[in-house]
């Protein structure tokens, strides 16, 4: 009978479970086989159970297997789904505690009595006639994190481990007519303190259940094996077939035929089943290579036959064939050195949690692809099937991490402690750990894309962990294992193949590189990409041509796990940790993707795509310089597109077929005029498109690009000329002009009246800033708290000075501050006002030693709310930091100002960009004021609709108040925004700005009239 007490048995993990084999697909013909799609022979669970939900296992409704049991008073639920996000308890967000800390006083591997929700599935099924009388078996896919399965009142097994499938056999309980299924799912068991990953903490039927049958003669598991000859040009195919109940099918054969992309068999081998084991080896002969790059895929047709010759299966398998091995220190892909531009991914959908549909799951491999992203480690757990198949296909490569971590057993706010971890070297906890291995290597075994096996994830190390590597190697040779946890405890060491570690230094890294190392090394996670982050990612990417063992990294990560919920007026918004009234929680910590929860993509990414190019160009006025860094696909394919700008406008244009093999470079000439004649700033860019639409992007997607530009001098200009009038009262100064007039205060120290016409448009006057809305960043390192003066000095500076002075044609006033953050800072705002209305201002700081670093030196000031639209010569088009702009790229656009902020969890310093020549801020009508800045200082310039101290003070959006004006800030200098990771690692020295030091920008204020 089935007992409770399994949920805290370290040694049952599965009762009457079948054991794990491959994920491959068979049919009855191998037509059928060969068009794919649904399988005759499997039958989906999928839809609405009746459904009882219990805060813990004693409330439950324990004999609802029962087939007397009526369920249908019960409220329905959705399979697959998770209870808590259909209205049942609860989710729960924590990072690397666990989620009963401080409301349970457990170790491993006790279980709460008192808080383990349990969810009652129950529906009913038919036997399709395809299973009449025939051996019937049920798969769940995931199952999160322990389930009892009943049919027809009788015992069926139990599982656990919430990410491989679980299977049993039903035929013994199978009948006519309504079968009742029966499934008790449990939030907690032993297998949670194994599950300790950074995620929303959901428990249900999370993915497919299906029934299937198999034929008479059937292949239960197939492992095959696609490689290279040391050449790396000829295929070495093997196929090992292992029979479901061997002695039932004697003289059972197999034939083997490898078939190419466009159907033609290119090898055939043919052999009968020995003791229910087949293998077949094929020489193929020259080959097309699997990468990346280009994943062609052959097909693997294998058809069963029975003792009396008639076919019994059909099984059609995608093979890929390449040979990923460790070379000389290096890990190799078909011979050469590989570097992983990778992302870790949580599978997650921002309504329906990890039960990510396959729309998802297309949206993200296009998005991957079209964002120069090869690889993806799955973290920290396996996924369903159809991603990995995807991969395949598409061509991503892949680290495959079954599902461990322990986090929160050995790593205590951040100190390491391993008194109690597990798995450790805990002999009792070995089989549960080994499960979980075996179950994702027999099940994703066939998949090319798949190059790494990893032992998971912040489990510290030990014996058990490296039992875990050495299986891999065994019954896998033809691929790597990582592991990270070894870098806590080198007495492990040998459980990585490569040196992998998170979050490290840039300067760390090269240390380590420096140092003769014995392995390559890559990051598995860096660039903590949370909130307003990604800054100082080249650092990384250098290092990739600097140092051959340095092979890339995993950003961490792809998208924010933030669930849609309403506020309190019905409104939807993204909620974080907390917002569900979980406790223990760690809040906004979830937000840390470069894809938003919605899946549309943050300015982050235009970074990635970027420094992750595989195509390097340099334009310049004769040509381009291409650097083909693929390690096989040249240039064919890809057009290369070419224009050149005058001050924002193109003026010429044209396109090339290029061909640069992979590893090489070339010199691609292209004819544009000459313009030294017609002072200026230009610049060209030169891109590579794609040639014909592919499966992932449309023609004339963009891939890679470059830019320089140029200045080409003149004389300067004029000043306006025409009539000035100044007005100096006792409290005011005025200067007039034709159509135009400006007010300064004596009393407020500042400009604040600027008006064109009738128009106003200085709402609130400019103000010297020093303070930006902290990033998530910036509350890692305590910014507040080290530099929160600076927040002080920006609220509160007092005008020590003014000076009206005149010259020929211009009128200046200057206001003077000083600051309570220390005697010596001074900023100095000069307004310079000209004759067609246009004022320039100039502001100069002077600082002192012993102070923070600033945060920003800039100018603030408010427009009516009114002035909604802008257009930016400047770097963009997104969001850009002076440690993030290698992927903006100078241009013209246009945005609304509601479209300028980012949309990260928690309010916080967004919109920036760097380079700006050239801001226009207009209403409706078009009318509006215009910042220009010279060709040579430009200037840093957010637009937003809330002030610094509005998104500080904010935890979420909807805390915001309603939009009443268009703040300005222009800076001289902006800090960058770091990602080494959001805890502690500060911004690089070189992107912070030191509070001793002198700094000066200015810029122009002017009409901006309807175009």
């Amino acid at each position: 009978m089935p007992s409770l007490a399994w949920l805290s048995d370290v040694g049952v993990y599965q009762v009457n479970r079948l054991d794990a084999h491959s994920d491959h697909r068979y049919y009855a013909t191998m037509e059928e086989a060969e068009a794919g799609g649904a399988m005759p022979l499997r039958h989906s669970l999928n839809g609405t159970w009746k459904f009882s939900y219990a805060a813990n296992p004693a409330s439950r409704a324990e004999d609802f297997y029962r087939p007397d049991f009526d369920c249908g008073g019960w409220d329905d639920i959705e399979v697959p789904g998770h209870i808590q996000l259909q209205g049942w308890g609860r989710p729960q967000y924590v990072n690397t505690m666990y989620p009963w800390d401080g409301l349970d006083g457990l170790r491993p591997p006790d279980v709460s009595q008192t808080s383990n929700p349990v969810g009652s599935y129950a529906t009913t099924f038919e036997l399709p006639m395809s299973m009449k009388d025939r051996p019937v078996f049920i798969s769940f896919q995931g199952v999160e994190s322990a389930f009892y399965v009943w049919l027809n009142g009788e015992f069926v097994g139990y599982g656990e481990d919430s990410f491989t499938p679980s299977e049993f056999d039903l035929t013994p309980y199978v009948r006519e007519g309504d079968n009742k299924l029966a499934v008790e799912v449990y939030q907690r068991s032993t297998g949670s303190w194994l599950e300790d990953q950074d995620f929303w903490r959901f428990s249900g039927i999370f993915r497919d259940v299906y029934l299937y049958t198999i034929p008479g003669v059937h292949v239960r598991d197939l492992f095959v094996r696609a490689d290279l000859d040391d050449t790396y040009t000829t295929g070495l195919l093997s196929a090992d077939l292992l029979l479901e109940n061997a002695p039932l099918a004697p003289r059972a054969a197999a034939k083997l035929e490898l078939k190419d992309a466009a159907g033609a068999v290119v090898a055939t081998g043919t052999g009968e089943f020995a003791g229910g084991r087949l293998k077949l080896s094929l020489d193929v002969g020259r080959v097309e290579r699997w990468s990346a790059e280009n994943p062609y895929l052959y097909k693997a047709c294998i058809s069963v036959y029975n003792g009396q010759g008639e076919l019994a299966e059909a099984i059609v398998q995608n093979v890929g064939f390449r040979r990923f091995e460790m070379k000389d220190k290096l890990m190799c892909l078909n011979g050469e050195r590989i570097v992983f531009k990778g992302v870790n991914r949580h599978e997650f959908n921002c309504r329906r949690g990890r039960a990510i549909t396959r729309e998802d799951m297309l949206w993200d491999i296009a998005t991957l692809k079209r964002n120069n992203i090869n690889a993806v480690r799955t973290s920290h757990y396996p996924n369903q099937t159809l991603w990995y198949e995807l991969c395949d296909e598409y061509g991503v490569y892949v680290i495959d991490e079954m599902n461990l971590e322990s986090h929160g057993s050995w790593q205590k706010m951040g100190a390491v402690e391993p008194s109690w971890n597990v798995p450790g070297n805990r002999p009792e906890w070995r089989d549960i750990v080994m499960d979980r291995a075996r179950s994702m290597l027999e099940r994703d075994k066939n998949h090319p894309s798949i190059l790494i096996w990893s032992c998971g994830n912040e489990s510290y190390a030990g014996e058990v962990i490296l039992q875990v590597s050495n299986y891999f190697r065994e019954a896998d040779p033809g691929r790597l294992v990582h592991y990270e946890g070894v870098f806590h405890n080198r007495e492990y060491d040998e459980t990585s193949d490569m040196e992998s570690r998170m979050y490290a230094k840039p300067a760390d890294i090269e240390a380590y590189l420096q140092a003769d190392p014995a392995k390559p090394y890559i990051s598995c996670e860096y660039m903590h990409a949370m909130g307003n982050s990604v800054g100082g990612l080249h650092k990384y990417t250098e290092l990739e041509n600097k140092y051959p063992m340095y092979q890339g990294g995993f950003i961490w990560d792809y998208i924010d796990q933030a669930l849609v919920k309403k506020d309190r007026y019905g409104r939807e918004f993204l909620a974080y940790g907390g917002d569900f009234e979980d406790r223990p929680t760690d809040y906004s910590f979830c937000g840390n993707g470069i894809v938003y929860a919605d899946r549309t993509v943050t300015p982050k990414m235009q970074e990635v795509k970027f420094l992750y190019q595989n195509y390097k160009l340099a334009p310049s006025a004769n040509g381009v310089k291409i650097v083909n860094e693929s390690l096989f696909a040249g240039t064919d394919g890809l057009s290369l597109v070419y224009r050149l700008y005058y001050e924002g406008t193109e003026i010429a244009s044209g396109r090339a077929e290029v061909s640069v093999p992979a590893q090489t470079s070339a010199f691609v000439p292209f004819g544009l005029p000459d313009v030294s004649d017609k002072p200026g700033e230009y610049w060209i860019d030169a891109s590579l498109v794609l040639a014909e639409a592919t499966a992932w992007a449309e023609a004339g997607f963009e891939i890679a690009f470059g830019q320089t530009t140029f200045l080409v001098p003149g004389a300067e200009k004029p000043l306006p000329e025409g009539p000035l009038r100044v007005v100096e009262g006792d409290v005011n100064i005025g200067v007039a002009g034709n159509g135009f007039a400006v007010l300064f205060s004596k009393q407020a120290g500042s400009l604040v009246s600027l008006r064109y016409g009738s128009r106003e448009m200085i709402a609130v006057p400019p103000y010297p800033q020093f303070w930006r809305a902290t990033t998530d960043n910036d509350k890692g390192v305590s910014l507040a708290y080290s530099a929160g003066a600076w927040l002080a000095a920006t609220a509160a500076r007092k005008c020590d000075g003014v000076l009206l002075s005149e010259e020929k044609g211009t009128v200046t006033v200057s206001f003077d501050y000083i600051f309570g953050i220390g005697a010596d800072v001074r900023v100095a705002v000069a307004y310079t006002v000209f004759a067609d209305g246009s004022v320039r201002v100039r502001s100069k700081y002077r600082g002192a030693a012993g102070l923070p670093n600033l945060p920003m030196f800039g100018l603030s000031f408010k427009l009516s709310a009114d002035y909604d639209e802008t257009e930016w010569y400047a770097m963009g088009p997104e969001e850009n930091y002076i440690d993030r702009v290698h992927g903006a790229r100078l241009g013209t656009f246009r945005r609304k100002v509601t479209e300028l902020a980012s949309r990260y969890l928690v309010p916080q310093e967004s919109g920036n960009r760097t380079g700006v020549r050239r801001v226009r801020l207009t209403d409706a009508t078009g009318a509006g004021l215009e910042l220009n800045a010279s060709l040579s200082t430009p200037v840093e310039c957010s637009v937003s609709h809330y002030t610094a101290l509005e998104l500080e003070n904010a935890a979420h959006p909807w805390e915001l108040p309603q939009p009443h004006y268009t703040v300005v800030t222009v800076a001289g200098r902006q800090m960058g925004v770091g990602g080494d990771d959001s805890w502690g690692a500060p911004v690089h020295r070189e992107y912070q700005i030191p509070a001793d030091g002198e700094l000066a920008f200015e810029f122009t204020l002017s009409r901006a009239t309807p175009r």
